[in-house]
């Protein structure tokens, strides 16, 4: 802001000068007294609010009726996971009332290295939606997988220096944070010698003095409580807690119950990975405010969590309220119980109307993110396992989230100890494909609870590290399903008898599409219907969305990555088989 902006500012608010624009007969909800100011006006100057009371507008906007509230900041998403590029998922998010995220950039980060943070950073110019950034501070996310490039402590100073990056995104490493490990201590340190970085954090199962240690390293956030006991420690601890409510997370229901008068501005929400049919059908952080009010939270409460809160957590103070000096991100909602939303303002302009994304906009680009598929010497071959023993160690897949459990199986297998998939089991191979380097590296495993009968699915979104992910009955249809991706640029494909059935590009680093919301919708419900017709998969799983965190060996109790099979609790690689010696 410059001296004459200033000026014009101070004007408005004394109402010696008309403001630029001003919504009429507003009622206001106010976030920092937790009541709400009936029929009063919001007058704007440029992008700023200037004052709340009666005023007269340049131009003048009747909002008689409605509810007021700060634009709704969503704390911790991954743009990649949505499938869309930041443009797109911008369309499709601000017309639910989103004017600002935080953005983790870790998947594209994970297979293009800072480029990819580049790329992401420059196409969210082209959107009304404020995206905010975080850097990744697991690239690779362990030293269990191959990612696509390495960022170390010196390769985060400049971009942690640039305007709208807020700090360091999910410290997903927490074993190196408690046990002092040089390289993630560095990176914390580049961070905390910045001033006002915020440091996320990542601990799902930690506790005790363990997250103790955790937290005293600087962590400020956390949006993996797998339980109220977890959100408890860390709301003592003065960790800000996030309500993830996802595509395929659900924690809102649950951790709702432990939000109290006493805690209630610790409470963030978040959505982490979200894709386009959940928010073109059910929304954004609306729906969040919807569910919060239906477990019993006062609405102005659960307006906070989504914008004062969330501001404040994240030093964002020019945001979060409808206040003097604060930007005018504004949402106009017909009542606090459904969160209807009917226009929405993003720094003084309004940028969607009943539902509709109102300006025009061009797209980034994609060229320094594409030809991301190298797989080298793959083969057939390499899904050969050649077990001694028919009790294998499985991955079973647990409902609702994205957490596995580590269950022995028994499984058929022929003369030369190779899988013989059985119907009548619900256990299939999966496969983890080395995709950023050519290695030619393969980790093989079993899986029990997909619901696969036939063929194929593959993708090459794989959390973290994004190597080509496939699961299927047979060999041949998994080679198929890999070398058929390869030709696509990366994606979905799903294959059945050698036969590609369904499939979805993905050119942007093998994770994204640069087609519209809508288009990534209709080829996702395509292949979801496929993949229940034809390969009858579970009607419980999602094919794409489970399949993609069954490498993400962060999470528990048990992933498979590009080198083998992981026990997450013991942080080490195990052999596929029960008695095998590793």
């Amino acid at each position: 802001m410059n001296k004459e902006e200033l000026s014009k500012l101070i004007k408005t608010a004394h109402g010696d000068i008309k403001a630029d624009l001003v919504i009429k007969h507003v009622n206001l909800v106010n976030v920092f007294t937790a009541e709400i100011q009936e029929d009063v006006d919001i007058a704007i100057s440029g992008k700023w609010i200037a004052g709340v009371g009666s005023y007269e507008g340049e131009k003048e906007i009747d909002g008689k009726g409605m509810y007021a509230a700060p634009g709704f900041i969503d704390c911790h998403i991954h743009i990649e996971s949505s499938y869309l590029s930041p443009e797109e998922l911008g369309r499709i998010i601000v017309p639910h009332g989103g004017t600002t995220i935080v953005a983790d950039p870790h998947e594209i980060v994970n297979v293009c290295g800072i480029p990819g943070l580049d790329y992401m950073m420059k196409a969210a110019k082209n959107t009304k939606l404020d995206i905010k950034f975080q850097i990744p501070s697991c690239v690779p996310a362990t030293p269990f997988e191959d990612a696509g490039a390495i960022v170390k402590a010196e390769d985060m100073e400049e971009p942690l220096r640039r305007e709208n990056v807020l700090g360091l995104a999910e410290f997903m490493n927490y074993p190196g944070v408690i046990g002092c490990a040089d390289l993630d201590l560095d990176k914390i340190i580049a961070a905390k010698n910045l001033g006002g970085k915020v440091i996320d954090g990542h601990a799902p199962g930690v506790h005790g003095k363990d997250l103790t240690a955790y937290i005293s390293a600087g962590i400020r956030d956390d949006h993996e409580c797998e339980s109220l006991l977890g959100m408890e420690e860390r709301l003592r601890q003065g960790v800000y807690v996030m309500l993830r409510q996802g595509t395929v997370c659900h924690d809102l229901n649950n951790l709702v119950k432990g939000v109290s008068k006493g805690n209630s501005r610790r409470i963030l929400l978040c959505s982490d990975d979200r894709q386009p049919k959940t928010i073109l059908t059910l929304g954004h952080l609306d729906n969040s405010l919807r569910m919060c009010v239906e477990a019993g939270i006062d609405p102005i409460e659960a307006i906070r969590f989504a914008t004062l809160n969330a501001a404040e957590c994240f030093h964002m103070y020019d945001k979060g309220a409808i206040a003097p000096s604060y930007l005018a991100d504004i949402v106009l909602l017909d009542d606090l119980k459904d969160f209807k939303v009917r226009k929405v303002f993003a720094k003084g302009e309004l940028v969607a109307e009943d539902g509709k994304y109102l300006p025009s906009f061009s797209k980034e680009p994609i060229d320094s993110v594409s030809g991301s598929i190298h797989i080298g010497d793959f083969s057939k071959e390499k899904f050969k396992m050649h077990l001694k023993s028919d009790e294998v160690w499985a991955i079973e897949i647990l409902p609702g989230g994205v957490l596995t459990k580590k269950v022995p199986v028994k499984v058929k297998l022929d003369k030369d100890g190779e899988f013989i998939f059985d119907e009548k089991q619900d256990i299939v191979k999966v496969a983890v494909v080395e995709r950023h380097k050519g290695t030619g590296k393969v980790g093989c495993g079993f899986m029990k609870g997909y619901g696969l009968k036939r063929g194929a699915i593959a993708l090459s979104v794989a959390h973290d590290s994004h190597n080509m992910i496939v699961v299927g009955t047979n060999d041949d249809d998994m080679a198929f399903a890999i070398t058929s991706l390869a030709e696509q640029k990366g994606g979905i494909v799903l294959i059945e008898g050698g036969k590609v059935i369904e499939s979805m590009p993905m050119p942007i680093a093998g994770i994204m599409s640069d087609q519209s919301g809508e288009w990534v919708m209709e080829r996702l419900n395509a292949i979801t219907e496929a993949s229940r017709k034809h390969l009858e998969i579970s009607e419980d799983v999602n094919p794409v969305m489970t399949l993609s965190f069954m490498s993400l060996c962060v999470i528990p109790e048990i992933k498979l990555t590009d080198r083998g099979l992981f026990d997450v609790p013991s942080f080490q690689f195990i052999p596929v088989e029960v008695n095998g010696i590793h």
